[in-house]
């Protein structure tokens, strides 16, 4: 007996204080951080095994991104076109839903009458009506083989059953960071139900946060680093500064890669290559940043479920960091044997437990296991 609950003691992937080496966050002295982390509980998580159950006539591409819909169900965004040829035959439609339990329920997307799909899919977000976002990161200069050498420079918004409900912009229309019609292969949305208006890491082309109406598709607003206007630097590649000197970082987002907006509207941006997290008023005033440059730091963000939401996990390079949402402090660490890293995108449900998308390392469930203090270790 003894000997069982120490395996499965060895798959808990439990949270740890994080060290605050190459961890700037500006206003806050590091020390007081690190007290003040000693002294939280923080959540534990035991990677699932089980989940999902992919059915045998499917083969998934690389999972670009996941959301939870009101009940609880994963929808996961893959990209077929990644499969080996002599896989394709097999692919799963773009989009697959799962039961908290791993169970299939059902699979839709692709090309349509009505709409344009995206070339290379990036991310998902399910809304508080249920309604399904989704948008593409594909460059027109890239001409791989089975895509479109067009951008992906439109936003998609469905029913649960597939059906068009809202484009906003087209493919291959971007004009820029200025466009405010089009986004420019953006990596991430979200709907933010107090004022229900589409929050946009736009992204990959673009280099801002853009806001639509999420009813109309009709522009509110935009913002990009620090609250600056946002300057076009637009290439194909994913660009990674050969160093990281110390101070507040380049006045420009680099990758936008995802965004969460909490329950009170602070906005938090994941500027990826320039690996910090930038914190936002809901009308684009800048707050505070995280800076981690020490490792791959800010690939995704996702928030807790908890009234509060105090926190916001944060996706690293092997680890997904746990920082408290209102200070932006660094309070420790999710890893563990057999946990697939800090992920493309992350997400959580109601009950806490993270999802992970790891493009080219497929897909995990993290079930919640409940707080844990640190201060007793």
């Amino acid at each position: 007996m003894k000997r069982r609950n120490l395996s499965r003691a060895v798959l808990i992937a439990l949270v740890i204080v994080a060290g605050v080496g190459g961890m700037w966050l500006f206003g806050t002295e590091a020390a007081a951080q690190t007290s003040q982390a000693e002294a939280r509980n923080v959540p534990m998580f035991e990677v699932d095994l089980s989940w999902p159950k992919v059915p045998a006539k499917w083969k998934l591409g690389d999972v670009s991104s996941i959301a939870i819909d009101p009940q609880g169900n994963a929808w996961v965004l893959h990209r077929p076109r990644t499969l080996k040829p002599d896989q394709a035959a097999m692919a799963a439609p773009p989009i697959i839903v799962f039961d908290a339990a791993g169970n299939f329920i059902k699979a839709w997307g692709g090309a349509g009458s009505g709409y344009e799909w995206v070339e290379q899919e990036h991310g998902i977000h399910i809304d508080y009506k249920g309604f399904v976002w989704l948008g593409g990161n594909y460059c027109a200069g890239l001409n791989r083989p089975g895509l479109k050498p067009v951008a992906d420079d439109q936003l998609l918004k469905f029913t649960q059953d597939g059906k068009l409900v809202m484009q906003i912009g087209s493919s291959n229309q971007s004009k820029g960071n200025s466009d405010t019609k089009n986004v420019h292969r953006a990596a991430d949305v979200w709907v933010h139900p107090q004022t229900n208006e589409v929050f946009v890491a736009d992204g990959y082309g673009n280099h801002r946060v853009i806001i639509f109406d999420a009813d109309t598709g009709a522009f509110k607003r935009m913002w990009g680093a620090f609250a600056n206007k946002p300057v076009d630097d637009d290439h194909c590649e994913t660009i990674t500064p050969k160093s990281f000197p110390d101070g507040p970082g380049p006045q420009n987002f680099s990758t936008v890669h995802a965004i969460r907006v909490a329950k009170d509207g602070m906005v938090y941006v994941a500027d990826r290559e320039n690996r910090r997290v930038q914190m936002f008023t809901n009308d684009g005033k800048f707050v505070k940043q995280l800076v981690k440059t020490s490792t791959p730091f800010a690939r995704n963000l996702a928030l807790s479920p908890d009234p509060e939401e105090q926190f916001l996990y944060v996706g690293n390079g092997k680890d997904i960091v746990v920082v408290d949402r209102k200070t932006l402090e660094v309070v420790g660490s999710v890893q563990g044997p057999g946990m697939l890293g800090g992920g493309h995108q992350i997400a959580t449900d109601a009950k806490g437990n993270l999802y992970v998308a790891a493009t080219g390392n497929g897909m995990q469930k993290l079930t919640f296991k409940g707080m844990s203090s640190l201060a007793s270790r």
